[in-house]
């Protein structure tokens, strides 16, 4: 729905009831006077309380005890919408029984302000009234807020207990070493529970009590939270701390065994035991229990000396700014988050005596910590905040400021640290006004898109899929297979390579437990039925859809699918501005990769990798779709892409161990190297045309700087020469050993000075340190939405092939292909002006490759590589 007209609404503030089940909302009296004002009329009339209408309406005027006993009537059980603005999803707009309260504020419960994303701080919410009984059947079916109890975007359950609820579980079911009672026994767990009312036993004591004819070892409060749980689900589902997750998978695992009436029973229960126990913990917010890491001053003037050595370095003209601001962030990055973690450790732990005197080290009850680490409120980065130190800025314009903030929030800031904190602070506000605009518009866009696409037909009857496997990236699996899998429908019968049993059918749906059946039986790819490959016209058919998530269930016919991919894009993307908001502008940045270790024991396989031997005898990688893969009993595990100029450690055929080094390489720039020896000479690389001299500000050193230059003829590069001055050509091939320059590159050699294989002759800086900003992924969501050419756009290859030439005429710069198959077209490509070509003479390339730096076209990509190509470009994308 993006817009439609009502009769007759009324809104309010919200505010909480505790006391709610999951399908009510409390609602003023007066305003459900309002609302149900014809209804009234009616039942006046019917019971012959009053004879005309007009009665009636002076009747209801005056306030009469008989209208406010008919309203009881009147509500009862009659449903209602509530909706909080802005309608970002579908879940944004639930049915609840109306309870009629005192006051003028609607009354919510706690655990649907999620999916609202709702708070008391004076939000407000708008009341709707379904009149017509087809209206009140169709709110009761689709719109109960029991009824909506998944997410239709990610599966997982919408009303999680949140705060004080997390809070109270996290409390009640922690334990306590040597708390009064530890290591008695009970016959059952009310025993145990009468012992805790009678002060015998603590309620974070360990003790043992038999459950279902086992001796188990628990606590009281764990015990007391297993009372509220069905008995259907194990108790060793409750007998662990509660943490938010934990809370949320118990909901979810109820949901599958019990369904949706079970679980809405379940979530109150929670909800009434989490507010009791927060209650009772008594958790308060103390400057006292902020506590700041005794290690803190120590790590700080550690990095103060390593930032005074770079800094030397640097004025003697060892480092350019770049290199120089991009160590002293890593500097800091790495030492606030040693602070935090010191921190955490130490807020985390408590000495308690033992009965005999010794000191042990225990899991603490301080509050913060309680808060953090059950998921309650607050993040570990904001903790740090508090009492570890809150560490480098940005400027508004993204930039980090080289000096970072060491004082925390306990010790009180200087002068110029509060200074430079408004920076972050004012962006956060500014971001969080301009940007929400923005993603609500992406919303609205992708509607517009994607509203007619509706599930048509069962079965389109395709023989076509895609094939799924974990996505890994730099080595880190970040969603599994199981993951990728669970909802969708298999193409073809899956069977377990090993001993060829049948895992699932074909045209089957895949459930949580035979994706982990799946997994288990090591396959890698699965090929699943996607509406990438949909014969419906007009539209999808269910079984390429797969389950309609928020019933776990293959989707009903006439489900508007599209506009729910949408609405899940689309919220998630309104919520992440809002979040730069929290942080207050601090310099969240992701410590870039510069080494690859390996995760298994296994044999080394290089795949298309060249490399040279340099004068330290160290292996140069010198191509760049070069890939290192470890495999495990004839499986290939892990596949790493190794950057060009990375120094490798092993050789092909090595077997290594998890955690060794494979290789590692430079995060600050990107080297140009040569694979020959020979003497420099310059081309067209002339001072003040297309090189600047600049004598760097803080060094009083000189670095020679490629710029772009207005002579469209004018390429720089440099050529390594023979003793007799001829170009010498490259290992293997006819190509010349010449290196175009590209703008931006820094000279590391001088003309004539002489190179050998492996040696840096000059570098580009890389730009790594930006902070992230959380709508970074946005903009590029959008572009590829909106199928727009990037602004630096690679050029592709079309064809598989070799790389014959790479020539220049007239200051162009062809590539030249051979398919190198009988009757093969030959392809050229130019180059624009300033490209840097990431391949060399002599590279085997595959379709739809990337010949230069930049992001490709996607129009391309889907001429090159097809639907699925395309499909898979956008997928990793």
């Amino acid at each position: 729905m993006l817009g439609k007209r009502v009769d007759y609404s009324g809104r309010s503030v919200i505010v909480v009831g505790p006391h709610l089940k999951l399908h009510q909302c409390g609602l003023p009296k007066i305003m459900a006077l309002e609302l149900f004002k014809p209804f009234i009329y009616q039942k006046l009339e019917e019971k012959g309380i009053t004879s005309s209408l007009k009665e009636s309406k002076q009747m209801v005027e005056r306030g009469d005890k008989e209208v406010w006993d008919v309203l009881e009537e009147v509500t009862r059980e009659h449903l209602v919408l509530l909706n909080r603005a802005p309608t970002l999803h579908r879940v944004s707009i639930e049915a609840f029984e109306p309870v009629l309260v005192e006051g003028k504020a609607i009354q919510i419960h706690p655990l649907v302000c999620p999916p609202y994303n709702a708070d008391f701080d004076g939000d407000q919410m708008a009341v709707h009234l379904p009149l017509s009984i087809p209206a009140q059947v169709e709110a009761r079916t689709l719109l109960l807020s029991t009824n909506n109890m998944l997410s239709p975007a990610h599966g997982k359950p919408l009303m999680v207990p949140t705060q004080d609820i997390v809070l109270g579980l996290y409390y009640l079911t922690k334990e306590k070493p040597f708390d009064r009672g530890e290591g008695l026994v009970f016959s059952d767990s009310q025993e145990a529970i009468y012992a805790w009312n009678a002060g015998k036993v603590g309620l974070h004591a360990r003790i043992k009590v038999r459950i279902n004819e086992e001796l188990v070892e628990t606590t009281v409060g764990r015990l007391i939270l297993y009372d509220v749980v069905p008995k259907e689900i194990p108790f060793e589902y409750v007998n662990r701390l509660m943490k938010k997750k934990v809370i949320s998978e118990l909901i979810e695992i109820s949901y599958r065994k019990l369904g949706p009436k079970a679980t809405a029973i379940l979530c109150d229960r929670l909800k009434d035991l989490g507010f009791e126990f927060a209650t009772r913990s008594g958790a308060s917010f103390n400057i006292d229990d902020v506590i700041i890491p005794q290690k803190k001053k120590e790590l700080i003037k550690k990095a103060n000396e390593e930032v005074e050595e770079i800094l030397r370095k640097y004025e003697a003209g060892y480092l350019s700014s770049s290199e120089k601001s991009q160590q002293l962030g890593d500097i800091w990055t790495a030492v606030t988050k040693r602070v935090s973690v010191e921190m955490m450790n130490e807020l985390s732990k408590v000495k308690v005596k033992t009965p005999d005197g010794k000191e042990v080290f225990a899991s603490s009850f301080n509050p913060i910590f309680m808060m953090v680490d059950s998921g309650a409120r607050g993040s570990e980065r904001q903790a740090a905040q508090l009492g570890g130190m809150r560490g480098l800025m940005a400027k508004p314009s993204g930039d980090i400021i080289d000096t970072p903030i060491t004082s925390n929030f306990r010790e009180g800031l200087s002068m110029l640290e509060y200074f430079i904190s408004t920076h972050g602070a004012r962006k956060g506000l500014a971001d969080t006004a301009l940007r929400t605009s923005h993603a609500g518009y992406l919303t609205r866009k992708m509607v517009d898109v994607a509203q007619d696409v509706v599930v048509k037909e069962y079965d389109c009857g395709t023989l076509d899929g895609i094939e799924m496997s974990a996505l890994v990236e730099g080595g880190n699996v970040i969603e599994s297979l199981a993951q990728r899998i669970i909802g969708r429908v298999a193409l073809f019968d899956i069977t377990d390579p090993l001993t060829g049993e049948l895992i699932v059918k074909g045209g089957e749906a895949i459930d949580e437990e035979i994706a982990k059946r799946i997994e288990d039986a090591g396959l890698d790819k699965v090929t699943i039925r996607s509406v990438l490959t949909c014969k419906t016209k007009r539209g999808v058919c269910a079984l390429c859809y797969g389950w309609d998530l928020s019933k776990r269930q293959i989707v009903d016919i006439g489900e508007a699918v599209g506009i729910i991919a949408a609405q899940s894009i689309g919220e998630p993307g309104t919520q992440l501005t809002m979040r730069t908001f929290h942080l207050g502008g601090v310099a969240s940045k992701v410590m870039e990769q510069s080494s690859i270790r390996a995760r298994n024991n296994g044999i080394v396989k290089f795949q298309n990798l060249k490399f040279v031997i340099n004068k330290e005898g160290k292996k140069v990688v010198m191509n760049r779709n070069g890939r290192l893969n470890i495999v495990v009993d004839g499986r290939e595990k892990e596949s790493y892409r190794i950057p060009y100029g990375a120094t490798l450690f092993v050789d092909d055929g090595d077997s290594v161990s998890s955690d060794q080094i494979l290789a590692e390489w430079n995060v600050y720039y990107e080297p140009i190297i040569t694979d020959v020896d020979g003497i420099v000479e310059f081309r067209d690389i002339e001072l003040g045309l297309t090189m600047e001299e600049r004598i760097n500000p803080d060094t009083g050193y000189q670095e020679r700087v490629i710029i772009e230059s207005g002579h469209s003829d004018l390429t720089p590069r440099i050529h390594i020469k023979d003793e007799h001055g001829e170009t010498k050509k490259r290992p293997g091939t006819n190509e010349l050993a010449r290196f175009t320059l590209s703008n931006r590159v820094i000279l590391n050699v001088k003309e004539g000075d002489r190179v050998y294989p492996g040696d840096i002759i000059a570098r580009k800086p890389r730009e790594t340190m930006k902070t992230k900003d959380i709508t970074g992924g946005l903009p590029r969501v959008a572009e590829l939405f909106e199928a727009r050419s990037p602004k630096d756009e690679a050029v592709i290859t079309e064809i598989d092939g070799r790389v014959e030439k790479i020539i220049e005429e007239k200051g162009r710069r062809k590539i030249i292909i051979n398919p190198e198959v009988k009757g093969g077209k030959i392809r050229e490509y130019i180059i624009p002006k300033g490209k840097y070509i990431t391949v060399r003479e002599g590279d085997w390339v595959e379709a739809g490759e990337e010949l230069t730096d930049g992001s490709p076209e996607p129009a391309k990509v889907l001429a090159v590589k097809g639907e699925k190509g395309l499909a898979q470009f956008l997928v990793d994308e």
